[in-house]
């Protein structure tokens, strides 16, 4: 793979040159978010280029409210909440152009003391899963499309008015249009430029389903780095469209009344070195290879056990409604937006799309849990069954998509697959995330509840 990544040596001339002056040493936490400190140059390439900074294991036991959550074995108030360690990861030091004078670099987190990595940390999580497939003889390529919709107000104003009444960068749905895309050309160029010079090639972007709602896709690579680019794209087009007066969410499904947005989850399985895709059959009559139809064979089997992977919020479960272009059912088909697997490419770029991931996910555990779907049926040579033809949203004999945050959590916790793959820690980890989700939905009450009860009940 051609590296669009930043040397070692390059970045100490930058900094040296006085083109650099801080460096964002970041990790991903459990809701995909960028975490971590901003290093001044010189310290960096004195301390840490080489070291490893510290940072509180609170932030792998943390709600998006930055809440500590009770639950954990990993880290806890019974524990004292101590440090664990970042070391950044060389090969993924990058420019931020959006930022004046910054870098980057993602760092893996390990154990203060004994310097072991910490295997409930997301980058760690997808890594293991990456280790199964290497064991193998196999390399992983993921592409993942997200979905947003942007805004004319500012984070700010939205705040204000409690994110509700904001008013859509379009009054009309844009998907592919070229005329409103050109008005909103001025931040979307932007982020692309931005994201190819921040070294996250991008392919293109169009508009999408809803109005104000735009996809960027980024280029096919393997499946940490695309993880890493995933989480510095997010990142950076909610920094960039703040720093233009303007807000964009990522949420799976921010208003009932407009379509979800998702990140569909492009793979397909290589050899060892990334050179040769092994998904093309020649003689099958759906082209699909033996590891082809075994890795799809796991996605049909695991896909609504680990679905919680996919779609980790309340929110996630609302985007799930039938045609409305999120799947409902877990089914597979060639290029048929219906079902929540879908075939397309051939040859080399043959491949399947999961559709049933949102755009709240975190890349780092929906890749993982893609691969250790795909690796499942690899390893048990599972069959997927026929090609679904037709409409899967009316089908009676599809199995379907978990379709509440409750049915999602009781499918992981008694999921063989999962456990097998993350190993009983992780999943306990993993599970607690889930369950605290719903019980701190729970200690709340909502508009929705207000606007029916507070007078007619």
């Amino acid at each position: 793979m051609e590296r669009v990544t930043l040397a070692p040596e390059r970045l100490e001339e930058l900094i040296s040159d006085g083109d650099i002056d801080t460096i964002l040493v970041v990790f991903p936490d459990l809701q995909g978010r960028l975490m971590g400190k901003r290093v001044t140059g010189g310290f960096f390439l004195r301390e840490v280029l080489h070291g490893s900074i510290e940072a509180c294991n609170y932030l792998l036991a943390v709600d998006v409210d930055m809440t500590p959550l009770p639950g954990y074995r990993f880290a806890n108030w019974e524990q004292g909440y101590g440090d664990f360690s970042a070391k950044p990861d060389l090969a993924t030091i990058r420019l931020v152009p959006w930022l004046e004078k910054t870098a980057l670099v993602m760092c893996d987190l390990v154990d203060e003391e004994s310097g072991e990595p910490v295997e409930v940390s997301p980058r760690q999580i997808l890594r293991r899963q990456l280790e199964r497939a290497a064991a193998l003889g196999y390399q992983i390529k993921i592409g993942s499309e997200l979905e947003f919709f942007l805004f004319t107000d500012t984070y700010t104003e939205a705040a204000a008015r409690h994110y509700r009444d904001l008013t859509p960068h379009s009054d009309w749905i844009e998907d592919y249009h070229i005329l409103q895309t050109t008005r909103d050309e001025y931040l979307i160029r932007q982020i692309r430029n931005g994201m190819d010079a921040a070294g996250v090639p991008v392919e293109f972007s169009k508009g999408e389903a809803g109005k104000g709602q735009h996809e960027i896709n980024l280029a096919y690579a393997e499946a940490l780095e695309m993880a890493d680019r995933h989480t510095i794209y997010k990142n950076g087009a909610k920094e960039i469209a703040a720093l233009n007066d303007r807000s964009l969410t990522f949420m799976a499904k921010y208003d009932m009344s407009e379509v979800g947005s998702s990140c569909h989850i492009h793979s397909s399985v290589w050899d060892a070195d990334g050179s040769t895709s092994l998904m093309h059959g020649e003689d099958d009559p759906d082209h699909l290879s033996p590891v082809f139809r075994h890795w799809l064979g796991g996605l049909v089997h695991a896909t609504r056990e680990l679905t919680w992977l996919f779609a980790p919020t309340v929110n996630s479960y609302k985007r799930f409604q039938p045609d409305s272009w999120a799947p409902t059912a877990v089914a597979w088909g060639r290029d048929n937006r219906t079902c929540g697997l879908r075939l397309v490419g051939h040859g080399q770029g043959h491949r399947v799309e999961s559709r049933i991931p949102g755009a709240d996910a975190n890349p780092y555990l929906a890749f993982a849990g893609v691969i250790a779907a795909g690796l499942h049926g690899i390893e048990n040579e599972l069959d997927p069954g026929p090609a679904l033809v037709g409409n899967a949203y009316t089908d009676p004999d599809v199995e379907h998509i978990p379709s509440t945050l409750v049915e999602a959590i009781e499918l992981f916790d008694h999921s063989d697959v999962a456990l097998a793959a993350f190993g009983e820690d992780v999943h306990f980890h993993l599970l607690n995330t889930a369950r605290q989700e719903w019980r701190i939905f729970n200690s709340v009450v909502t508009d929705w509840e207000l606007r029916r009860g507070f007078e007619r009940l």
